[in-house]
């Protein structure tokens, strides 16, 4: 066991422990503030915070040991071609950081708790960002400080060993709308003829829109089979559904939950992949919406629903992850980029949240993920070939660090509907590069 000495505990301290010991590097430690059980100790060992005789010495930021909300000065700097922030100096110290104190400043999105700007739907904007500031936001630098870690308690006790740490990859879809044309209802239909026929002037998708109503050509956004039997060509990957439930408006136009239509393809997909629920824009001003329409998705699958990923991403921390404990989920994929790609806290594996407010680790599990199509079309402007080439650019990264890759696509994106052409050569490109 891996015994770690610190002059005071703090759950700062005790929750960053956690996400680098436990949670990635999967290794069973110790906490000891007491001196001379910390000299007893035959096996590796570190000391945090203050020098002791024996074992490996990281020089401690300030950070874990306090208890309130500052401006804090990270000073990202780049040693050895690794980004790293809190810069420590001394002499025999590990690491030329503070390991702690920096994965703490990033899974806890610290900066997002302090005064920052948002975007037109009141989302941390990505610019504002520490990692896309300086240009490391591609990086899980979060993963690559665990694994100096290990590298400096392997070479300081060559006979520890570490726990397995294994590669994988997620594949989640937002199912915003499930269909463009069919099972809208007679309003919506006729408006929809109305907008293409009178406002856009665009007969194509009109003629379309009669076929697929006519059932003479499938829907454009049904691409659930497809999406299912490119899974099956991956069997150690991992698929997940997010389904909008909202009250339709006008940043939610979801299918219509009471319809059967609806019901069954839910019930459908819910045999072949695991299903979450995707609260509405309006949650995040109205947080008792994540209990009903999370209600409503475990009324039409008849099991507990334990995921969630936020529509349009909208996050605001602690509150949004708090309605999600409250409404009973337990594993959230919303924290990511809405407008960029990369590692939004710095970390490719799950971790738990950290209520920096009240100060203490929650039983909310984040599972980050670091690409989204839209963004990666529509924010960055970024043709087909360049998207693919960001795509096994972020993959390389994750499995140079055994870590999870965690991707969001949309169901309608993998049609050729509204300048989506090649992107479904995309996607199945990015999943044979992603293979386990």
């Amino acid at each position: 066991m891996l015994l770690i000495y610190t002059p005071r505990l703090t759950n700062r301290l005790g929750y960053t422990l956690n996400v680098l010991l436990r949670d990635v590097l999967h290794t069973p430690f110790g906490i000891t503030t007491d001196e001379q059980v910390y000299a007893r100790h035959a096996d590796a060992k570190l000391c945090y915070g203050r020098r002791l005789a024996g074992g490996l010495y990281v020089k401690a930021a300030s950070l874990l040991f306090e208890t309130s909300i500052d401006e804090q000065e990270p000073r990202p700097f780049c040693h050895d071609g690794q980004w790293m922030l809190f810069p420590v100096l001394g002499q025999g110290v590990a690491f030329p950081f503070d390991p702690l104190a920096a994965t703490f400043y990033m899974v806890s999105r610290y900066e997002e708790y302090l005064p920052h700007r948002q975007d037109a739907h009141g989302r941390f904007q990505s610019d504002g960002h520490l990692a896309v500031q300086h240009g490391f936001a591609t990086e899980p630098v979060v993963d690559q400080w665990a694994m100096l870690l290990r590298g400096a308690v392997e070479q300081a006790y060559p006979g520890f060993t570490f726990g397995q740490r294994r590669y994988q990859m997620v594949q989640t879809v937002d199912i915003d709308t499930a269909w463009c044309y069919r099972h809208k209802g007679l309003y919506r239909t006729l408006m929809g003829l109305g907008r293409d026929l009178l406002a856009r002037r665009d007969l194509a998708a009109v003629r379309q829109r009669l076929r697929v109503l006519a059932r003479r050509e499938p829907d454009p956004f049904d691409t659930f089979d497809y999406i299912i039997g490119q899974h099956r060509r991956s069997p150690d990957s991992h698929l997940l559904f997010f389904a909008l439930l909202a009250d339709y408006d006008l940043y939610d136009k979801p299918a219509n939950y009471h319809q059967s239509h609806t019901r069954q393809l839910l019930q459908h997909l819910g045999d072949y992949a695991k299903m979450g629920i995707h609260p509405s824009y309006n949650s995040l001003d109205n947080p008792r919406l994540v209990d009903v329409e999370t209600d409503r998705l475990q009324q039409i699958l008849h099991r507990h629903i334990v995921r969630s990923r936020y529509h349009f991403l909208r996050l605001r921390l602690p509150q949004s992850y708090r309605a999600l404990l409250h409404a009973g989920l337990r594993h959230d994929y919303t924290m990511g980029f809405a407008d960029t790609a990369g590692f939004r806290a710095g970390i490719s594996s799950p971790y738990p949240f950290y209520d920096l407010e009240r100060d203490f680790e929650t039983e909310l599990t984040i599972h980050p993920f670091c690409a989204m199509d839209t963004a990666l079309k529509s924010h960055m402007g970024l043709d087909p070939g360049q998207a693919l080439d960001l795509y096994r650019k972020l993959i390389d990264s994750v499995r140079r660090v055994d870590g999870t890759y965690c991707a969001i696509i949309h169901n309608q994106n993998l049609s050729a509907y509204d300048g989506w052409q090649q992107w479904r050569g995309v996607y199945e490109q990015t999943l044979e590069w992603a293979r386990p």
